[in-house]
């Protein structure tokens, strides 16, 4: 037996299982099933497909694991970075993309899935890569500002007149008020969500059983909890469901934006900074021969003109002096247009960063771990 050809975007691993799928599905002799089989495997091990190295061909590909929010400032940058390579190196450069929720992506990533580049949501879930053998020790130091080149922060997404009043956290709680947030278990923003809401509570001077019952009401008030911030955003936007959206900053603007006059953004008093982490996958990258192209895509993130491009995505420049040209007047937190201006950023806002809450692993391990806060809130709530 033959295996079809395969989608070009499939990885070894995965053109592996389909052929594996087809040796199996299909009526030939045992012995003819063992023999597709190793042809199979040595298909996937690159023998017969041949293994050249992307370093010499005319054109590179790359793939890039991101996660939700990010799909319109990736296609930008992408086309930003492909002009910048072949100016650079001569040699043009593919990127192919894939997006989900952060968790999600992670484990994808761990399990098989090729990345020469990962750019998700927090630095958890790159640690979860690097604790597969993937990335090597020490990638939040790669790069300038903790491999971070861009922060945001957790609004509110309400509609037009804001017509239950939402202000702030503890507006949530009410008994009227519906939400919608993505899982924490799989989307990596919505741990920003629940983080910012706790810090929320903790700020207010309440002890942490009593941040815990809050926490419960609010999970009690959400409708839906998707797999990642694009499916809530579509839960809340296209199918009309729920009063609030707690999103990333972004997408509550590009929302905005897509939607003029349908929703306003309120900013709370507290929140949380996020840190979405930038890593090589440096066993990708170096059984591929991309280490070149992967590390200049990440490291080209901090110039001046992608810097820009990031604001103007509505997500917080690492650079002080190009984030400066985005702030927007203090006291202002609710947002019933875009500014036409291009300022958009609200600065004085309580802001905890992750350091706060004692890092990734405490934080996982406390609220989002099998038998975790989290669990005890939503197994209360079913």
């Amino acid at each position: 037996m033959k295996c079809k050809n395969y989608p070009k975007r499939q990885n070894n691993r995965q053109r592996f299982y389909i052929c594996m799928m087809q040796v199996l599905r299909s009526g030939e002799t045992m012995k003819k099933r063992m023999a597709a089989i190793l042809a199979a495997a040595m298909l996937a091990m690159g023998t017969l497909a041949g293994c050249g190295s992307v370093a010499d061909a005319d054109t590179v590909e790359i793939v890039n694991v991101s996660y939700d929010p990010t799909r319109e400032l990736y296609k930008a940058y992408n086309t930003m970075f492909e002009q910048h390579w072949e100016e650079q190196a001569g040699q043009k450069v593919r990127i192919i993309q894939s997006h989900g929720g952060s968790g999600k992506q992670a484990l994808e990533v761990a399990n098989g899935l090729d990345a020469d580049v990962v750019t998700l949501a927090l630095e958890g879930d790159i640690q979860t890569i690097s604790d597969s053998g993937l990335i090597d020790p020490g990638f939040v130091s790669e790069f300038p500002d903790d491999s971070a080149p861009y922060t945001s922060t957790i609004v509110f997404l309400v509609r037009k007149g804001n017509p239950k009043q939402i202000k702030d956290w503890d507006d949530l709680l009410k008994s009227d008020v519906s939400v919608i947030t993505p899982n924490p278990k799989t989307s990596g923003g919505a741990r920003w969500n629940y983080l910012a809401a706790w810090y929320y509570f903790e700020s207010q001077g309440e002890s942490e059983e009593e941040i815990t019952e809050h926490m419960k009401t609010l999970y009690q008030n959400v409708l839906v909890l998707d797999s990642g911030a694009r499916g809530s955003t579509t839960t809340f936007i296209e199918n009309g469901q729920g009063d609030v959206l707690i999103a990333w900053e972004n997408e509550a603007f590009l929302s905005m934006q897509e939607e003029p006059g349908e929703y306003e953004i309120v900013v709370p008093s507290a929140s949380v900074l996020c840190q979405p982490t930038v890593a090589v996958v440096d066993e990708v990258v170096d059984r591929r021969g991309s280490r070149a192209v992967a590390k200049e895509y990440l490291n080209y993130l901090y110039s001046d003109e992608a810097q820009k491009l990031v604001g103007e995505n509505y997500y917080r420049p690492a650079d002080p002096d190009i984030a400066k040209e985005f702030y927007t007047e203090e006291g202002t937190r609710e947002i019933a247009e875009i500014p036409s201006d291009g300022k958009w950023m609200v600065t004085d806002v309580d802001l905890a960063d992750i350091s706060h809450f004692g890092g990734w692993n405490t934080v996982i391990e406390k609220h989002f771990s099998d038998g975790g806060i989290f669990d005890t809130i939503y197994e209360r709530n079913r």
